[in-house]
């Protein structure tokens, strides 16, 4: 049975937005006997040796972590260098363990970093899964070995359905020992999900174990160093925990296991260890092991834009580049929301009171209680434009360098909290140079925000609201908390601050109701598509003529002045080329026509695209895939002389003297010769025993053939061939589209038409003359190459009984044209397969069309 989407896209947030509420209500009880300060005591009484090997320690963890990305790649048959597969690791685990897999897991960053660097959607697919394989046979190896060894009971807070840990232990084992078995005797492929996946050889499973297992145990070691001393022989206990309070914060959905971790890590230390301690240590491990790494990514980030900016780093600059382009968004929208955290969390705190003394001396009161309320506003718009960052809004970058900034001043104002300063001021720095990455210049109110999105952000709010009443509870609530005004009113700024973070949600939606409404797919109505004939008019792509078919659905710019054609079929939303009109406009249409589609549920598709936004494709986290090339004929150069064009001119003159002439008739001669041209286009379609097409290829259509002229060869007054001419802005390209001709016309009919229509062109002073895409043209497959290209050129050497590949590039190649490459960009793994049926559907006219000729 299918769970519907609503089902599927709320009930993983919610769900681990429930265990985060029930971690924190028991936090609040077990902790209600600790103050903050004796918390942060604990923090700075941390030896300077245990925090300098702590580091060490996450170095070695990130290190060890490359290696599940060294054996993927291995084990899907590519070769990359480890630079880049480092690389790759590092950044995708520098986000996903800071904010869970419910939300940026390594997958997206993974599939665009590595499809930059030339594997295949199937090959990163199977990169991802044996990632997440390696992933859980390290926690269930290591954890159900620990928990076997260090036994005990079962911490009845846990409410575990065993009395001893043991039986736990063996039933994390039992999977483990099933994946060696199976990889021990299943050689073929299996189908699971959809999808049809390998089993590795047993060596590289041993691997897996191996290299999960040292990632496990090295990143329980950054906690343990940190903890006061558990006595001899107690790193096997103390694994057991650690794996415990793992497994059940990555069940539970939770962002980076915020909340849930530490919970189970109270819940089962021994008695001996202080709870201010513990947390104590907690803070320092977050710190250390997940922020730090963060901060590194950011900090690589920085130093690639000014290394990029002077040129100076080269080969490793590029290699950076292609990879932080990809995750640059993700990489400031999380600095976003640690900034709107650190905003919120330092106001939840009580400020310091001497520094409240001296600021008393040189600020009124009501200024410090003014910056305490902006603050909360501020830190709450921080962490709704982390998802505007994230989907390269040029705006939402703008105000979060302004928010950044002002939260600086803010933090000074309200009581010297020089250390959130600080932190604030470091990532405004690190987020500036990544100015390059935002181009989308679109209302921040028309971004649909996503579930887990609004669950992260409500963790931070609870999270923060915890913190102050933690940080208060030793205050007796009553309603002159809220207008008491005093330097040392603390609890009363947090009761405030708390009106201000309510104020500024209600006013962000209130803004999202009134705000622009998403764009909806609907029939184009004559306004429509007086709008799209005009674009089409100023557009020097001759291709842009498809737009007149009327077969296709269009989405413009809030401007009108471009546009994405596109149709649905099945699940697919497939936009036919680039967008059309002025190139500033095409960063923000690809965006909206893929958050459309999303909305809709449907795979977004794009067809026969060039190169010129393929970055933009690859931000989308979609799979980009050569389908072929596209011929153009550079029209000024273009002539008959030489010895290279004796072919082309043998043609030409013996079509005259077989008497043919060439004409163009406009668009008001159409009208007279469409019965005869009727009947040309009947017999073409007998003699080749196929049908019309559609989408991306005309068909005979009285009123498409009269919007645009048609070049037609005549002998003694009756026409023997015709085809409809599209035609660029002044100077731009030149093409035709549906061309005919009868049975009994003369051999090379269509090649002279072709010579008198580019030398046509070049008299207008037209640039380009499009012969139009060879299909699989121009796909390397040597060994190291994709699966996609090995495939498509299979099919292009071999397919001709279906298709005549070779013999239309062939063809095309005797005007010597300049060849550039088209792609099908779209999602990649399982649902490669049904993005392929909708479009040959689409293009032939149904499913029907798609199974003739």
């Amino acid at each position: 049975m299918r769970v519907p989407r609503l089902v599927r896209t709320w009930l993983p947030p919610a769900a681990g937005l429930a265990v985060f509420v029930f971690a924190l209500v028991y936090l609040h009880r077990e902790l209600a006997h600790l103050h903050p300060r004796e918390i942060a005591a604990q923090l700075r009484a941390l030896p300077a040796s245990a925090v300098a090997l702590a580091v060490a320690l996450t170095v070695a963890s990130y290190l060890v972590l490359t290696l599940y990305d060294v054996l993927s790649v291995r084990f899907v048959g590519a070769s990359l260098p480890y630079r880049r597969t480092a690389l790759a690791s590092f950044l995708g685990y520098a986000v996903s363990q800071n904010v869970g897999f419910t939300l940026f897991s390594g997958a997206p960053l993974r599939f665009r970093m590595y499809t930059a660097w030339g594997l295949s959607a199937i090959e990163v697919t199977g990169v991802v899964a044996f990632n997440a394989v390696s992933f859980w046979l390290g926690l269930l190896g290591v954890g159900g070995t620990s928990l076997i060894l260090a036994g005990g009971a079962s911490p009845a807070e846990l409410h575990l359905p065993f009395a001893s840990l043991r039986p736990l232990g063996i039933l994390m084992l039992l999977p483990v020992g099933g994946y060696f078995v199976a990889c021990g005797m299943r050689r073929v492929p299996f189908e699971l999900g959809g999808g049809r996946w390998q089993l590795p050889r047993l060596q590289l499973a041993f691997g897996q174990l191996a290299v999960g297992c040292v990632d496990w145990v090295v990143a329980a070691a950054v906690l343990y160093v940190l903890l006061p001393p558990l006595g001899p022989g107690s790193f096997v206990g103390f694994l057991a925990i650690f794996m415990l309070a793992q497994a059940l914060g990555l069940i539970s959905q939770v962002p980076g296991g915020l909340g849930v971790f530490e919970t189970v890590v109270l819940l089962t230390l021994p008695a001996t260890v202080g709870h201010a301690a513990a947390l104590g240590s907690l803070v320092a491990y977050r710190a250390i092991y997940y922020l730090l790494p963060l901060a590194v990514a950011l900090v690589t980030l920085t130093v690639y834009e000014v290394g990029a900016q002077h040129e100076r780093l080269g080969r490793l600059s590029r290699i950076i580049g292609a990879a932080l382009r990809v995750v640059a968004p993700q990489l400031v929208a999380v600095t976003a929301v640690a900034g709107g955290a650190v905003l919120l969390v330092f106001g939840a705190l009580p400020a310091m009171p001497g520094r409240l003394a001296w600021l008393d001396g040189l600020l009124p009161l009501g200024i410090l209680e003014l910056s305490h309320f902006l603050a909360s506003i501020v830190g709450v718009g921080l962490l709704m434009l982390g998802w505007a960052v994230m989907r390269r809004l040029e705006a939402a970058y703008y105000v979060t360098c302004a928010a950044l900034g002002v939260g600086i001043v803010l933090t000074l104002l309200r009581g010297l909290q020089i250390e959130a300063a600080i932190a604030l001021a470091a990532m405004l720095l690190l987020v500036l140079p990544a100015r390059p990455f935002f181009y989308r210049r679109t209302s921040l109110f028309r971004q649909p925000l996503s579930p887990s999105w609004m669950a992260a952000v409500a963790v931070v709010i609870l999270g923060v609201g915890w913190i102050g009443l933690f940080s208060y509870r030793h205050v007796e609530y009553s309603s002159e908390l809220w207008w008491q005004f005093a330097l040392d009113g603390d609890a009363s700024r947090f009761l405030r601050g708390g009106i201000g973070v309510a104020l500024a949600l209600t006013v962000f939606g209130i803004l999202r109701l009134l705000g622009p409404a998403p764009p909806r797919s609907r029939a184009p109505d004559a306004g429509d598509l007086e709008r799209v004939r005009a674009i089409v008019a100023a557009s020097p792509n001759a291709g842009a003529g498809l737009a007149l078919l009327g077969d296709k659905r269009f989405l413009f710019d809030p401007e009108r002045t471009a546009f994405i054609m596109y149709g649905i079929e099945g699940r697919s939303w497939i936009a036919m080329g680039d967008p059309v009109g002025p190139p500033e406009t095409h960063g923000d249409l690809i965006w909206t026509f893929r958050e459309m589609a999303d909305r809709y549920g449907g795979w977004t598709v794009f067809y026969e695209v060039s190169d010129d936004n393929l970055p933009i494709y690859v931000d989308l986290g979609l799979t980009v895939l050569k389908i072929g090339e596209e011929g153009k004929v550079s029209l000024p150069g273009f002539s008959l002389e030489g010895g290279s064009r004796s072919g082309l001119r043998h043609t030409f003159n013996r079509g005259k003297r077989e008497g043919l002439n060439f004409e163009v008739l406009s668009p008001n001669q159409i009208a007279e010769v469409l019965p005869e041209l009727r009947v040309i286009s009947d017999a073409w379609l007998e003699s080749k025993n196929t049908r019309e097409k559609s989408f991306s290829l005309g068909r005979f259509d009285e009123s498409y053939l009269m919007q645009c002229p048609v070049a037609v060869v005549r002998r003694n007054g009756a026409i023997l061939a015709f085809a409809n001419v599209w035609q660029g802005s002044e100077g731009g390209e030149l093409s035709i589209d549906l061309m005919r001709f009868v049975p009994e016309a003369p051999p090379g009919v269509m090649d002279y038409l072709f010579i008198h229509l580019m030398l046509w062109g070049k008299e207008r002073d037209y640039t380009f003359f499009s012969l139009g895409m060879a299909p699989l043209a121009g796909l390397r497959a040597g060994p190291l190459a994709p699966l996609w290209n090995r495939l498509a050129s299979v099919v292009y050497r071999h397919g001709e009984h279906f298709y005549n590949f070779q013999g239309l590039q062939q063809y095309k190649e005797k005007f010597d044209p300049e060849w550039s490459p088209r792609y099908l960009v779209c999602p990649g793994g399982a649902a490669l397969p049904g993005v392929l049926g909708d479009l040959a559907a689409l293009t032939s006219g149904g499913l029907l069309g798609a199974l003739l000729k």
